[in-house]
């Protein structure tokens, strides 16, 4: 059985998604570094940086990064359909995974704690840090819905991990409401992967309402 790390309303919510529309047996502990209550000791034992999700995996070993995780369920389990079995597809998915982890994951980032990223800042310092990061997120956002139009899923004819990690990358730091001004089709797809019957569940219970 899987070992997963996390919590209500953070990235984790990509996993359990990517581990529930597999079919695959999981237990979840809830971890995170702003919850002194929860097993932050034992997340920092399998994963130093303390980073949520981390999925311990059944015959060993530990995986962290959202991308990483969803990229090694569809690769160990390709009857999941997480991954596309076109090999092209399967590339152009891959690729798709790689970008939210290094554009719009990493700006998330720098948004939520500007004084990681700057020397002696002030408020002020802080406050434009922020107003840069959003405003690069959500070009890169942009970008996204471009160069990955729903056929009719992000990963093909049936939902899959890139659906997965777009739906939950993309509730932070006001992506969404960029996208239904900015790319109304790309943020319907986006609504339509919430409320597929697979992981409507596990998105409900990270956001309700």
């Amino acid at each position: 059985m899987y070992t997963l790390y996390g919590t209500q309303g953070s990235g984790s919510a990509a996993a359990e998604a990517g581990l529930t529309l597999a079919g695959l047996p999981f237990r979840e502990v809830r971890a995170s570094q702003w919850e002194p209550d929860s097993a932050q000791a034992e997340l920092l034992q399998h994963n130093p940086l303390g980073q949520i999700p981390t999925l311990l995996l059944p015959g060993g070993g530990v995986l962290t990064e959202s991308a990483a995780i969803l990229i090694h369920l569809g690769l160990a389990h390709p009857a999941s359909g997480l991954l596309p079995s076109d090999e092209g597809a399967r590339a152009q998915a891959i690729r798709g995974l790689v970008y939210i982890a290094a554009n719009c994951y990493s700006a998330i980032s720098i948004i939520d704690y500007p004084e990681r990223w700057c020397a002696d800042p002030d408020e002020a310092t802080n406050a434009r840090i922020r107003a840069g990061a959003r405003a690069r997120l959500h070009h890169h956002w942009g970008l996204f819905a471009e160069q990955f139009p729903a056929t009719p899923f992000l990963s093909g004819a049936s939902l899959g991990a890139l659906d997965l990690l777009a739906a939950v990358v993309s509730r932070w730091s006001g992506a969404r409401a960029f996208l239904r001004e900015q790319r109304p089709a790309f943020f319907a797809t986006l609504q339509n992967i919430d409320t597929h019957p697979a992981v409507a569940a596990v998105f409900q219970r990270h956001w309700p309402g």
